[in-house]
């Protein structure tokens, strides 16, 4: 736990300098994550998500560990929601342990985590969405809420905000 507040805290001295800068590159956004990025469960790129999703069979199953606020802004179409602060494995009791998951969350930290939770339970083909919904979006992908599609993006903070260059910003009043 140690390791990941320091990861998160070096991560967000990273941003906060690259703010200060005015840098926002590609660049930048690929070194944050990995310093923020333990990288105990496998990623996966936006492109092989779209890829798998486009796919008739053995299409994952996407879980949302963002906040309510977030998910109920926009998510992935078909992703369930599982918030990282009060995830319970038994909530995937229904699941079989050989079924492909991908997690994932704005920028992917706190998926991984719930990814680590997965993989602990014998959960045997998990992944972690890299760049998270940010990074889904930037790439051009789709999200969607209650209504349908929609370009809103609940961007998690002004601070983390910067990360996403596509979508309409949404944070919480």
């Amino acid at each position: 736990m140690l390791k990941g507040k320091l990861y998160m805290a070096c991560a967000l001295i990273w941003l906060l300098v690259l703010q200060a800068c005015g840098q926002t590159t590609d660049g930048a956004y690929d070194v944050m994550l990995k310093a923020m990025y333990s990288h105990t469960v496998p990623l996966l790129q936006p492109e092989q998500l779209d890829e798998q999703l486009g796919r008739s069979d053995k299409k994952p199953l996407l879980l949302d560990t963002r906040t309510p606020a977030e998910y109920k802004v926009s998510h992935l179409n078909g992703a369930r929601f599982v918030a990282y602060d009060s995830f319970q494995v038994s909530q995937l009791a229904d699941v079989p342990k050989n079924t492909p998951i991908v997690v994932y969350c704005a920028v992917g930290y706190r998926s991984e985590r719930v990814g680590e939770q997965l993989q602990q339970a014998g959960y045997k083909n998990v992944h972690n969405l890299y760049g998270g919904i940010f990074e889904w979006v930037n790439q051009g992908y789709p999200v969607y809420n209650d209504s349908g599609k929609t370009d809103k993006v609940h961007a998690y903070s002004k601070t983390w905000g910067v990360w996403l260059r596509e979508g309409e910003k949404v944070y919480d009043r």
